[in-house]
């Protein structure tokens, strides 16, 4: 007995059609491919472009940035100390640096920064997974901590294996409180004497080595 193949004598409206092939097909297929890279010398190119977005994405946030002058950045690019990263097309994507205290006791990354147009791709959340592994390879005894102000960098960060500090339990440097100068919520971390601000303070401390007992 032969089984008789059913066929569609209809057909969907070409809305209802559209909407299948976009359940069908996850938005997630559609984002662009990244390129993530150390920085060298051939990065200062973008460097106006990095400055002049980190300056808007703050000033549109209405919170604090520790502010960063172009020479540092230009030194950090040149030294290797940051993470660039461009789309498919060669435009570039986003920005991330790293910065060493106390004698390499300390390393901080900052000025995670991502073009409006690559936003919501999870772009951000590689970067500092890149600056995180840049930090270990750079200073793999080092605790390396993050200020913040952002839940999604706060996520990135315990993911990461990053855990919420008081501020006593950061760098001592002078330099790099100098640096906060520059952040509208300065007034607010002097008043505190510097003891906590409205940035959050996250550490990641690095396991040690258990020695073999002979």
């Amino acid at each position: 007995m032969k089984t008789q193949q059913l066929t569609k004598d209809f057909s969907l409206p070409d809305s209802i059609l559209e909407k299948a092939i976009l359940i069908e097909n996850p938005i997630s297929e559609q984002l662009p491919d990244f390129k993530i890279e150390i920085t060298n010398s051939s990065h200062i190119f973008w460097l106006k472009e990095i400055c002049e977005t980190t300056l808007s994405s703050a000033l549109a946030r209405g919170t604090g940035i520790s502010g960063r002058s172009a020479e540092l950045l230009e030194k950090k690019m040149k030294n290797g100390d940051a993470i660039i990263a461009f789309s498919s097309d060669g435009k570039w994507a986003g920005f991330s640096f790293i910065s060493s205290w106390d004698n390499g006791q300390f390393v901080s990354n900052s000025g995670l920064i991502v073009a409006p147009q690559f936003r919501h791709t999870g772009l951000a959340k590689n970067i500092k997974r890149k600056i995180f592994e840049l930090s270990r390879q750079k200073y793999p005894e080092a605790s390396i901590f993050s200020l913040t102000t952002g839940l999604a960098v706060m996520k990135m960060n315990h993911e990461l294996g990053f855990e919420p500090v008081t501020y006593s339990e950061l760098t001592t440097d002078e330099l790099f409180w100098d640096n906060c100068k520059s952040c509208v919520n300065c007034p607010i971390l002097i008043s505190k004497e510097r003891k906590n601000c409205l940035c959050t303070a996250m550490l990641y401390k690095p396991k040690k080595k258990s020695l073999d007992i002979l």
